[in-house]
């Protein structure tokens, strides 16, 4: 017993379960922000132009069954809201990488001759790929 407990306690600490759940917390934190933003902010504004916040009671009858479509258009709604917000904090971290990845400016007239062939070859290879 004293040995799987030990393996367990290894198991929590290893680097990628501390990071995970890190990754879940902010996670669960920024869909209360981003729900926060559908709900109070941008499902009002659609509710100005459209008559009504939510579409949830569009219903239509088959039968005795009820077909909710409404429901389903506010979902598909949330979400290409929420991949949205995704996507600006995507592209908002991968800028903020940039920004940190970048070198110091040197002085060109400080560079020996074999920096700055260096220097041109990356910045073709980089205008090539379109960085």
């Amino acid at each position: 017993m004293r040995g799987f407990l030990n393996d367990f306690k290894k198991f929590l600490m290893r680097g990628n379960v501390v990071d995970l759940a890190v990754a879940v917390i902010i996670g669960v934190a920024f869909n209360a922000v981003v729900q926060s933003l559908v709900n109070n902010i941008l499902m009002p504004i659609i509710g100005a132009i459209f008559g009504k916040p939510s579409f949830a009671d569009l219903t239509f009858k088959i039968g005795d069954g009820v077909v909710r479509y409404g429901q389903f258009i506010t979902d598909v709604i949330n979400f290409v809201i929420i991949a949205f917000a995704v996507f600006l904090a995507v592209k908002a971290f991968e800028m903020m990488q940039n920004l940190r990845r970048r070198e110091p400016v040197e002085d060109p007239a400080e560079l020996s001759d074999e920096a700055l062939l260096l220097t041109e070859i990356r910045d073709l290879m980089r205008a090539q790929s379109g960085r």
